[in-house]
């Protein structure tokens, strides 16, 4: 029960709603004016229904909402492994670095950004005809005799290329490249905000609709929000600037032949939303 008590030989009201004491002092038996008593009945109801919350006496119906919007990709990211393998380092690496300099070539010549290619640093790797890793047992190592292959040069080139209707041209020309493997052909969309946006619409709407739904079957009517909540955001890949935003992944070996048959397909962005209503 809430209650307002007029103290006037004090000069001070007192708001008493479920417990929760509000004092305000007057500065004359007077000041009360229609104003401050239109704000002092706002304040009593906003706290009463505060109150009403925290002893969970608010009548209050909670649903899920969730959207999908379906996103044609506008960019797609390929992660490309070149490797070469040689008992001379120095000559490992130069094969690694012409068949880097033949991608980024390549690159120019789709008229890809220079901001849009990234190269990693390079990585050496001693490679045996059988590898042991720290699992293995020691008399599994002294008993298995292996022979040196080479130094093994590995450098890892990402590129970024937003002319999807040239896709198929690009990527295969990258595969004649010298790519040892395409570790990542990542669609996306740069639209991410407008999409989520979207979606975040559409999911609260369905939250409303199911809460009048249900509030209909027994006779009642939903009223205001009384909290809203998303689910955290899925993330999509490091912190460089290519990575933010939506994608679909395919991950394999590549042949020539397959850069023909991928098919950019369709983006799906979600959004879920957590809805209290207060029941009318």
């Amino acid at each position: 029960m809430s209650e307002v008590i007029f103290d006037y030989t004090r000069r001070r009201v007192i708001l008493e709603p479920n417990h929760l004491k509000l004092e305000v002092k007057l500065k004359h038996e007077h000041a009360l004016t229609r104003a401050a008593a239109v704000f002092l009945l706002f304040l009593l109801a906003a706290t009463t229904s505060e109150a009403l919350a925290a002893d969970g006496a608010l009548p209050l119906i909670t649903v899920n909402g969730q959207a999908e919007v379906s996103v044609a990709p506008d960019e797609v990211v390929f992660t490309l492994e070149v490797e070469k393998t040689d008992k001379d380092l120095g000559a490992a690496k130069q094969q690694n670095d012409l068949s880097v300099r033949q991608i980024l070539s390549l690159a120019r010549r789709f008229d890809v950004p220079a901001g849009d290619v990234k190269t990693d640093y390079i990585s050496v790797t001693m490679k045996y005809t059988t590898d042991f890793n720290e699992n293995t047992e020691p008399d599994v190592r002294r008993r298995v005799s292996r022979e040196f292959v080479g130094y093994e040069v590995s450098k890892t080139v990402i590129i970024r290329f937003t002319n999807i209707a040239r896709f198929e041209d690009f990527f295969s020309e990258v595969l004649k490249a010298g790519v040892s493997r395409v570790r990542d052909v990542d669609f996306r969309t740069s639209k991410l905000r407008q999409h989520k946006d979207e979606a975040r619409a559409l999911a609260i709407r369905a939250a409303k609709e199911k809460a009048t739904a249900l509030a209909s079957e027994i006779g009642q009517t939903i009223g205001k929000a009384h909290t809203i909540s998303e689910e955290g955001e899925r993330g999509y890949g490091a912190s460089n600037a290519m990575s933010q935003n939506v994608s679909t992944r395919m991950g394999a070996s590549f042949s020539e032949d397959a850069a023909a048959t991928i098919a950019p397909g369709m983006i799906k962005v979600t959004a879920r939303v957590t809805v209290s209503f207060i029941l009318n």
